[in-house]
């Protein structure tokens, strides 16, 4: 006991204790008005050491699938790593958030968020985790409507021939979409909601399963975003009778939307974007966020993405994190007001 007493009343030991707390404080105080410490500022100077996983909650084909896949090249070629996707299809995208949150925070896990995730916020009673606290955002990718498509040769050549068949033969219309929580899933609660109809949303883990099942007549009609549907439809084997957003499709323009169609107060599109786990130091999700945006910019990126059907725009983190805040309220508004059951 009188040795460690002697140990901590030491002189030296004092000295060096003062040391420590000074050095701590100035630490402190450099990094209040924006200086990095040296484990900061090389934080993102070797980032990525090695490859980068893309986690998307969703199956291959999908919209987001093919948005990413995008992005994930180019970011490749710029930081001189493979950014690899990761399908992890299932549970309204909870699979690939959980993956996310339980990684470690150090930017070589990243995942798709976007509309769906403000869905899910505002249509399921609870998630195991909080899309706004859990996780840092990076950047908006890619905004995009949906086609409601019909098999070649089917009855329904319009929105207005779908209504007549629903209200004439309830429950028996049947809609592909991908899962619970997704835009194309909540499009068809809103549809019956609105048009005053009783027809059945029939969900998929992958835009390609969908559109077999179209191809199949084991379902009526598929909602679904343009890139997965662009073969089938220039191989004549579908028919576009509708598109969900407010305006028409300017490469569709001949085909009206749901709401010119009939169907008042009918308005469903939506966006993704990166995010990765919370945590993650920020010179990291910046150097991201900035590889991203001028990924997005470059004239390819632009072309290919508005022969699929979708606007190729990034954006700052605090961008992505206002967006998802502003359609989590969008949404939850719109759950309330036409009294869409929420989800367990």
């Amino acid at each position: 006991m009188k040795v460690k007493m002697a140990i901590k009343n030491s002189p030296t030991v004092r000295r060096v204790a003062r040391t420590v707390c000074v050095a701590a404080a100035a630490i402190g105080v450099l990094s209040t008005f924006g200086w990095r410490t040296g484990a900061e500022a090389q934080s993102d100077a070797g980032y990525p050491a090695r490859p980068v996983q893309l986690i998307i909650g969703y199956g291959a084909g999908t919209i987001g699938d093919v948005s990413m896949r995008i992005v994930a090249k180019e970011l490749t070629a710029k930081l001189g790593k493979a950014f690899i996707i990761e399908n992890r299809p299932g549970a309204a995208g909870v699979i690939a958030a959980q993956a996310v949150a339980m990684a470690a925070p150090d930017g070589y896990t990243l995942f798709l968020t976007g509309n769906s995730y403000a869905i899910a916020t505002a249509w399921f009673k609870s998630l195991p985790y909080n899309i706004l606290n859990d996780f840092a955002p990076i950047s908006t990718v890619a905004s995009f409507d949906f086609l409601v498509a019909a098999k070649k040769g089917s009855q329904f050549k319009s929105m207005r021939d779908v209504i007549a068949y629903a209200k004439a033969n309830p429950g028996k219309l049947n809609i592909a979409t991908l899962t619970p929580g997704t835009t194309q899933n909540l499009g068809v609660a809103l549809l019956k909601v609105v048009a005053g109809v009783d027809v059945t949303a029939v969900p998929f883990h992958s835009s390609p399963e969908a559109a077999e099942a179209l191809l199949r007549g084991d379902v009526d009609l598929d909602m679904d975003s343009y890139a997965p549907l662009r073969p089938l439809l220039e191989g004549q084997k579908i028919d576009v009778i509708a598109t969900t957003g407010r305006h028409r499709v300017s490469f569709l323009n001949n085909v009206p939307t749901v709401e010119e169609s009939g169907v008042p107060n009918f308005d469903v599109s939506s966006w993704n974007g990166i995010a990765a786990r919370k945590g993650v130091p920020q010179p990291i999700i910046d150097k991201l966020s900035a590889a991203i945006n001028q990924a997005l910019q470059l004239k390819d990126v632009q072309e290919t993405g508005q022969r699929l059907g979708m606007e190729m725009r990034g954006s700052t983190p605090d961008g992505l994190q206002s967006r998802l805040k502003n359609d989590i309220k969008k949404w939850s508004d719109l759950i309330e007001k036409v009294h869409i059951p929420k989800h367990d």
